[in-house]
């Protein structure tokens, strides 16, 4: 069953009142309403497209955090052929918020990490709603070192509303292990490329993010700290997140401005969750491009180009 945001009220009454029309038209005992049901269709497709294309940056944060938008094993089934998920960070245990492995992209070796939130409460409880520990993100540096050994390029899927904030997590170094992760990618000899699918959030989405290229889907965001976080800090009013949202820059279409994005992948109207195939064959063809466009750079430069590429995000800002 399809879930509603709460700007999409009136898509929500015109869709409702399609499937009335529907259930009657096949129930045989009703006059041909052929017609009526399609021009609502028309109706509530304009509508949607209408609203989708004027959205606020608040209403973008409620669609990248929708819960049926595609996540980390979705994009795996969808993209990745053999796919193999390592576990552990052979330092303290493995994290179920952070996952990755190895598979073929395309029919040629990749290695893949990203954040899965989880589609169902088990899911989401188990997953603990895509917010990893350290032993995530030391789990990454292992599968990253691995990649980078053997000559195989890195996929990070990116969907996390931040690295986990519990004291236990605290107590095992995350702040470490987080810096670790970064240190990580900025060092690999091999292209990455970093997709931010839903959320990114803080040092828990760029601890996997800083790669050569970075992508991210229409509706997504990508920020240091949620918009209610920065609210509660600043005005210490979490009913301020509509306005920390407009003011913090954390749409795709600010991020690309300020260069801290390279490439917006269109998103269907309506959002990924509504077409998420044609969503993720999107990302799959953006993914193939960015490849390509590193394939032959020996390691030194790949190395140069990224590190130039997030120091020139400091020079020019």
């Amino acid at each position: 069953m399809r879930t509603y945001l709460d700007f999409e009220k009136p898509v929500a009454e015109l869709e409702a009142k399609l499937e009335e029309l529907r259930a009657l038209s096949t129930s045989g005992d009703s006059v041909s309403i052929g017609d009526e049901v399609g021009k609502i269709e028309v109706k509530a497709a304009q509508a949607l497209q209408e609203l989708y294309a004027n959205l606020s940056p608040w209403q973008k944060t409620q669609v990248a955090r929708h819960p049926q938008r595609p996540h980390f094993s979705d994009y795996v089934a969808q993209l990745i052929t053999d796919f193999t998920p390592l576990a552990g960070d052979r330092k303290f245990g493995d994290d179920d918020a952070l996952l990755g492995g190895f598979g073929r992209f395309r029919g040629e070796s990749i290695c893949v990490i990203g954040h899965e939130k989880g589609s169902t409460t088990e899911a989401r409880i188990k997953h603990n709603f895509g917010m990893a520990r350290p032993e995530g993100y030391r789990k990454a540096v292992r599968l990253m070192e691995l990649a980078d050994r053997f000559g195989v390029p890195v996929l990070s899927l990116v969907d996390t509303a931040g690295a986990y904030p519990g004291i236990d997590a605290e107590a095992r170094g995350q702040a470490e292990a987080i810096a670790r992760s970064t240190e990580a990618c900025l060092n690999l000899g091999v292209p990455n490329v970093a997709v931010i699918i839903g959320e990114g959030g803080s040092g828990g989405a760029i601890a996997i993010a800083t790669a050569n290229h970075v992508i991210m889907l229409e509706h997504a965001i990508y920020s240091v700290i949620s918009p209610e976080g920065a609210a509660s800090i600043l005005w210490r009013d979490t009913t301020k997140a509509q306005e920390a949202a407009t003011n913090m820059k954390i749409t795709a279409q600010d991020l690309e401005g300020l260069g801290i994005v390279d490439k917006i992948v269109p998103e269907p109207p309506g959002g990924g969750h509504r077409h998420a195939e044609s969503t993720m064959q999107t990302v799959g063809i953006a993914v193939t491009e960015a490849f390509e466009a590193l394939r032959d750079l020996p390691p030194d430069e790949i190395r140069t180009r990224r590190q130039q590429k997030f120091l020139a995000i400091g020079r020019n800002l």
